[in-house]
């Protein structure tokens, strides 16, 4: 996991990656902005104009540390695939040319499956989050442990719908458990560190590529 993470850090100096970082972020800034008109627009309707700006922007905030990580892997998804062949063209070269493009439909999916999972993962784990709030720190362990097993299995399958088909996925997940959720949580963990949480998404793509590439050698 040490060298998947040196060997990620490199690859953001790729411009390739690069490029997909400032497309990610962009849309992401855009769902975002979207909801907050959205919340804003709702709120006007019955609530005084000044009210409703102090309510979205309330809105905003929570939204954006509750459900950042949502959003900004279900966006990745559809940026995903050319993350992993920017690496992979940089390091795993023969994979690269025997990868086949994931294409939108199935990236639109893949992103819609991320997002639709995170979100009922954590609705079910909100009473047990409620119920641990008297210990302080375990609302935080709950929700760190269920969104790396979560992160895991979004980022494994970025890398893996390039090389392998249904079957041969299920395979790979089951044969390396331990290693994605070692990886869900490393890049849950940047999540929730200020700044580093904007390159936890591009970051944790390329520790996937790297992670898949290695495991199956």
């Amino acid at each position: 996991m040490f060298r998947a993470f040196f060997l990620a850090l490199r690859d953001l100096t790729d411009p390739a990656v690069i490029r997909v970082f400032v497309k990610s972020m962009i849309v992401t800034l855009i769902v975002f902005a979207a909801v907050g008109v959205g919340v804003f627009a709702s709120l006007d309707r019955w609530a005084g104009h000044s009210l409703s700006a102090v309510a979205a922007t309330v809105a905003m905030v929570l939204g954006g540390w509750l459900l950042f990580r949502v959003v900004a892997i279900a966006v990745l998804q559809l940026f995903g695939d050319e993350v992993v062949a920017a690496v992979e063209q940089r390091t795993y070269p023969a994979a690269h040319g025997a990868a086949r493009g994931v294409g939108l439909g199935r990236s639109l999916r893949m992103g819609l499956g991320s997002a639709a999972r995170a979100l009922a993962a954590n609705l079910v784990m909100l009473p047990v989050y409620l119920a641990l709030l008297f210990t302080a720190i375990g609302p935080a362990i709950a929700f760190f442990l269920v969104n790396g097993w979560l992160l895991g299995r979004d980022l494994g399958d970025t890398v893996g719908s390039r090389h392998l088909d249904d079957a041969a996925m299920r395979g790979w997940r089951a044969a390396t458990k331990g290693e994605r959720f070692v990886l869900g949580l490393a890049v849950t963990g940047l999540f929730m560190v200020p700044l580093a949480n904007l390159f936890a998404p591009i970051l944790g793509a390329a520790m996937a590529t790297h992670l898949f590439h290695g495991s199956r050698r």
